[in-house]
């Protein structure tokens, strides 16, 4: 992507998990892009390494820290580093897991505990941990990445879908919480964006032709498709909008 022109998140601060890869990476990449002091981070020390290497090759101002989101050892950490570095403007919740593909009552119960561990319970944890920290930002800023499965599930994605549909729920009533803090709580929901964690919808071509026929503008979705839609609803452009789900799929459709 060129470099970008808009400067709306100059002097913010983000923390973005899961960001070394996919749709995390693009949005910590725009954050910073924009302005924003990033700190990213991943379960892998490897990959936190190699993305704030590319990253910072760019001229980005990023920091790196490991952090598997279901340990409150290492969510601790993160806010710490942003409290180190100034306060926390921006949370943008993005990690998931999928370990079991098949339709929801075929999921085994260590996988549905380990899906609703990540996806649902850390997203929670890491918005109330983070609150503190957001109420002494001028304009604080929690941003879910959620899944156009938790509008419509997938077949394969039983269990993954359900999470997804949670993290709805989980911004309505938290944005209402939060907006006396002036602290706005919006949530986004991709459709099916080419990474490799959507490889199990698209890993041959006969199912990335059954999922094109599904999505109206007849492409699969690229990680900076998303990216934008995090960086407005986290600038002042996205002052006024609080407890929205918005779909960003292609023309997929989209209704509970």
């Amino acid at each position: 992507m060129s470099s970008i022109a808009l400067k709306r998140l100059y002097g913010k601060i983000a923390v973005v998990t899961a960001s070394t890869d996919g749709i995390g990476l693009a949005i910590a990449q725009r954050l910073a892009q924009e302005g924003a002091k990033v700190i990213i981070s991943s379960r892998k020390e490897n990959n936190v390494q190699e993305a704030v290497k590319k990253l910072c090759s760019e001229g980005l101002d990023v920091k790196g820290l490991v952090c598997h989101v279901s340990k409150a050892a290492d969510r601790q950490k993160l806010f710490e580093e942003a409290h180190k570095i100034g306060g926390l403007d921006i949370l943008v919740s993005n990690a998931a897991v999928n370990p079991e593909v098949g339709d929801v009552l075929d999921c085994s119960e260590n996988s549905w505990d380990k899906i609703f561990e990540v996806n649902v319970k850390s997203s929670f944890l890491l918005a109330k941990e983070a609150v503190p920290l957001l109420r002494q930002s001028k304009a604080g800023r929690i941003i879910f990445i959620s899944s156009i499965a938790g509008f419509q599930p997938f077949d394969l994605l039983g269990a993954y879908s359900v999470s997804k549909t949670a993290l709805l729920g989980l911004t309505k009533a938290a944005a209402l919480q939060l907006a006396p803090d002036d602290i706005t709580v919006n949530c986004i929901a991709p459709g099916v964006i080419k990474t490799k964690f959507s490889s199990a919808l698209t890993s041959n071509e006969d199912a990335e032709l059954e999922i094109l026929s599904r999505i109206p503008l007849n492409r699969l979705g690229k990680p900076h498709d998303i990216s934008g839609a995090v960086a407005f609803l986290a600038s002042d452009d996205g002052a006024y909008i609080t407890g929205e789900n918005i779909v960003i799929a292609g023309g997929m459709a989209s209704r509970l």
